[in-house]
């Protein structure tokens, strides 16, 4: 028969040898990740960030301001107008993306003062239809230029 700490090592040993098989079973069906894709919906970049990377099915929007054009200059009229010009050029980059605003699945909302929120949730709210939200997650940050409001989202491709 067999001591007690003899058992126990045996059952350690098992356990390695099943977590291994199954490690390499799975590592064996993961399909490799294609290169990313780097996304400029206005040309190269003159700032060292990409608008959007997409890697496999999934689309990565960086931060977004309501800035016009490719300058830094922001929309005027505060909070509301802000948003607006967010939302309008997050969907200009889905869109050099060749997806739409429904293709969002996840965003992150940086306000400049969270007492500001139902005023960017109103704007936000009326580039979604049938109540199919992102989901989402709100930071009270201090943003580049004075901004009031800056969105990062995910999108997921077919």
């Amino acid at each position: 028969m067999l001591s007690t700490p003899m058992l126990r090592s045996l059952r350690h040993l098992a356990l390695a040898a099943a977590m291994l098989a199954v490690g390499t079973a799975c590592s064996a069906r993961r399909p490799v990740s294609p290169d990313p894709e780097y996304i400029h919906p206005d040309g190269p970049p003159a700032n060292p960030f990409s608008p959007a990377v997409r890697v496999g099915n999934l689309v990565f929007v960086s931060g977004t301001l309501g800035t016009t054009g490719t300058g830094m200059t922001l929309v005027p009229g505060g909070i509301s107008a802000e948003t607006k010009q967010v939302m309008e050029n997050i969907k200009r980059t889905l869109a050099a993306a060749g997806l739409g605003m429904d293709r969002l699945v996840k965003c992150t909302a940086f306000l400049a003062d969270l007492k500001e929120w139902p005023a960017m949730n109103e704007v936000y709210r009326s580039y979604f239809s049938n109540g199919k939200y992102p989901a989402r997650a709100a930071v009270q940050a201090t943003l580049l230029n004075g901004a009031r409001v800056e969105l990062e989202c995910t999108a997921a491709a077919r």
